[in-house]
């Protein structure tokens, strides 16, 4: 049982019906600064340096600027997902949401454009990280997915890693210290595929907790804007203090 009690109220209801991205005009990305993805900030230009040397071309940049945020920030609960990037280095640690902002972020430093989809995920599939918690959980969290303008085409986060050959370890759990963010390096993670989150295939299939595809937008500001946050601030300003430092995977 999922609780919507904590969400917005422009959340509730029927959410719209998946937007296909026009084939004549697709969502644009930018290389520009926003509120969240603050990159003229001296901590994101720093990383973004550091990320620069990490190879030739954009991807293998934007892979290093992974490893380090996965190195350097501690992956927790946080649900102020509208944080600026530059806070998110600043405190060393973040949600998946927090730390995608910060990977966005350093590409546009890059000059890499970026987007994100607006996926709208069922509550449930946060139930094996909060086993006690399951009448608290949002019955839907609105995820902003990144994309990357990459050799004359748009690339999702996942997309960034090779993943050609079958997963050692199995496909993503949503449990354990590995979030979302940790696992695209390791395994595919997919949103529209067929089943194949099995742990014989190197994509992992999470389509059947998708319940909206709200389409692309060229920032998640533009996305958190329109849509709201998951959580409303009442309870965003009481779960963060708790949330907020709580890091994943631990008891």
């Amino acid at each position: 049982m999922t609780s919507r009690l904590l969400m917005p109220v422009r959340s509730r209801g029927t959410a719209p019906a998946g937007v296909p991205e026009p084939a004549a005009d697709p969502t644009p990305g930018s290389t520009r600064a926003t509120a969240i993805l603050d990159h003229g900030h001296p901590l994101v230009a720093a990383l973004a340096a550091r990320a620069a040397r990490g190879g030739r071309t954009d991807r293998d940049r934007l892979r290093a600027a992974h490893r380090l945020i996965v190195a350097g920030v501690r992956p927790v609960y946080s649900v102020e997902d509208r944080r600026r990037a530059s806070r998110t280095l600043r405190l060393g640690r973040g949600s998946c949401s927090q730390r995608m902002a910060v990977l966005e972020a350093v590409a546009r430093s890059l000059g890499i454009p970026t987007r994100v989809r607006g996926l709208l995920v069922d509550g449930s599939f946060w139930y094996p990280r909060f086993p006690r918690l399951r009448p608290f959980v949002p019955a839907e969290v609105l995820l902003a997915w990144p994309e990357f303008r990459l050799d004359g085409g748009w690339v999702p986060i996942a997309g960034l890693f090779d993943h050609a050959g079958p997963s050692r370890e199995g496909g993503f759990a949503n449990t354990g210290a590995e979030t979302l963010f940790e696992a695209v390096a390791r395994t595919g993670v997919d949103w529209d595929a067929p089943p194949a989150c099995d742990g014989t295939s190197g994509a992992c299939d999470l389509s059947a907790h998708l319940r909206t595809d709200l389409g692309r937008f060229t920032s998640r500001d533009e996305l958190f804007g329109r849509y709201g946050q998951t959580l409303c601030r009442p309870a965003r300003t009481l779960a963060e203090p708790v949330l907020g430092r709580w890091s994943a995977g631990a008891a």
